[in-house]
């Protein structure tokens, strides 16, 4: 991977929707080249996807947590059941198995607090494993 590659990763992680022509534009090259080199990074997996960028309150999710979780006990067992059954859950956007004082964080998007309430209440809390709940709420996004 050249630096032209890593600006065509640049260009594209600020707006996927361009075609070849403005990417070749921004780059220096002519359409063709660009257009095989996105597709050798898609081929080579370092671009995996492409995504579209949702605005959280116009879809009802104007409340997002961060969830600390810790399980009371570290077995493969138990981590599987774990994550199969959080990963499963719709108001889960994000999980992240992670080193320090707990064992995963989770983001929640939720409509608002009393929804969150009923998510703990309904869906963490019957999780037999796990052992502790920390929630920080996010005020304001300032860097995604």
């Amino acid at each position: 991977m050249d630096n032209i590659d890593r600006s065509i990763l640049k260009i594209l992680s600020k707006n996927a929707k361009l075609g070849m022509k403005e990417i070749a534009n921004q780059v220096g090259l002519t359409i063709t080249p660009t257009y095989e080199r996105v597709r050798r990074l898609e081929r080579t997996g370092v671009i995996t996807g492409y995504t579209v960028e949702l605005n959280k309150k116009k879809i009802g999710k104007n409340l997002q947590v961060f969830c600390q979780v810790s399980l009371k006990e570290h077995n493969l067992e138990l981590l599987k059941k774990f994550e199969d059954q959080v990963v499963n859950l719709p108001q889960v956007s994000d999980c992240y198995h992670i080193a320090g004082d707990h064992d995963y964080a989770l983001m929640i998007e939720v409509l608002d607090m009393d929804e969150y309430e009923e998510f703990l209440r309904e869906h963490l809390a019957t999780i037999p494993s796990i052992a502790n709940v920390q929630s920080s709420f996010v005020m304001r996004e300032i860097k995604k």
